[in-house]
């Protein structure tokens, strides 16, 4: 199943998109909060309000696909040859940083970058996995069923505010800097096993499978869980593969009217625009 969280004229609604038809699910305003829902699969799953084909949603409808988790989880040096790219070790344990909400943008949405930020743009394709139920202090195989699906995310960073101290929080949760979406693929159909890919003004600059993960979703889910309860709609940020920008020799970096494309097999696609303001 796929649900996507869409923007109408009087609020976001969440949907389930089946083939070419996107269908409401009448009263719920978000994937946030069908995931919220004890029986959320089956309210989804027969839900029958108003229809319209995915091909006339226009790109600015699509919101992130979870508006306001409770929390971002991200995850730092996870794929192997990301890890080998920057000079490190395989970690014993997940690097982990938050980043706040307001950072989420839609799958079409412009990347908006203040001028003082703008210097050391840097790229980070993600899979996000997104919690279906309440997870606190489960093993992996309880873990690995409180995972409600998937979906694409770029963790757009400032390199520059990144390392201006050994936190990186500052450089990662800029607001309106992380696409997010544009769809929800639940855990039954989509196996972590899929080629993940950045393309900035279509040259590919990462390109990798998730399958290369160190700590797998159901491992991130289960160590996070030992330290934080995660509710539903909570979303963890897996990490990202070799290719960044900052790795490069020379660094390469986004700048004003780029265009970042952001995609996951077997989800879907970001396409947004960069735009430095003044």
């Amino acid at each position: 199943m796929r649900l996507a969280t869409l923007r109408t004229p009087d609020g976001t609604i969440a949907v389930r998109i089946d083939d070419d038809t996107a269908t409401e699910i009448p009263g719920v305003a978000d994937v946030g909060a069908l995931l919220a829902l004890a029986d959320w699969r089956r309210v989804a799953e027969t839900a029958d309000g108003g229809t319209r084909p995915v091909a006339d949603i226009a790109p600015a409808d699509w919101a992130p696909v979870v508006p306001a988790p409770s929390k971002i989880v991200c995850v730092g040096l996870n794929y192997r040859n990301h890890i080998l790219e920057m000079g490190r070790e395989l970690p014993e344990f997940p690097t982990l940083f938050a980043k706040y909400p307001e950072a989420l943008i839609g799958a079409h949405d412009e990347i908006v970058l203040p001028e003082y930020a703008s210097h050391a743009v840097d790229w980070e394709c993600e899979l996000a996995v997104v919690i279906g139920r309440t997870a606190r202090r489960l093993g992996e195989d309880e873990a690995a069923d409180a995972i409600a699906g998937y979906s694409v995310l770029n963790d757009v960073t400032m390199r520059d505010f990144q390392y201006r101290t050994p936190e990186w929080f500052q450089g990662k949760t800029f607001e309106s800097s992380t696409p997010f979406g544009p769809v929800l693929v639940t855990a039954d159909e989509y196996a972590v096993d899929t080629e993940i890919r950045t393309e900035v003004d279509g040259e590919v600059m990462q390109k990798s499978n998730t399958s290369d993960l160190v700590f797998d979703p159901a491992a991130l889910v289960s160590y996070i869980s030992q330290i934080v309860t995660l509710n539903p709609g909570d979303v963890i940020a897996s990490g990202t593969p070799g290719g960044v920008g900052h790795a490069r020799k020379p660094a390469r970096y986004l700048g004003d009217g780029a265009t970042l494309t952001t995609t996951v097999e077997g989800i879907g696609t970001l396409s947004n625009p960069v735009r430095v303001e003044a």
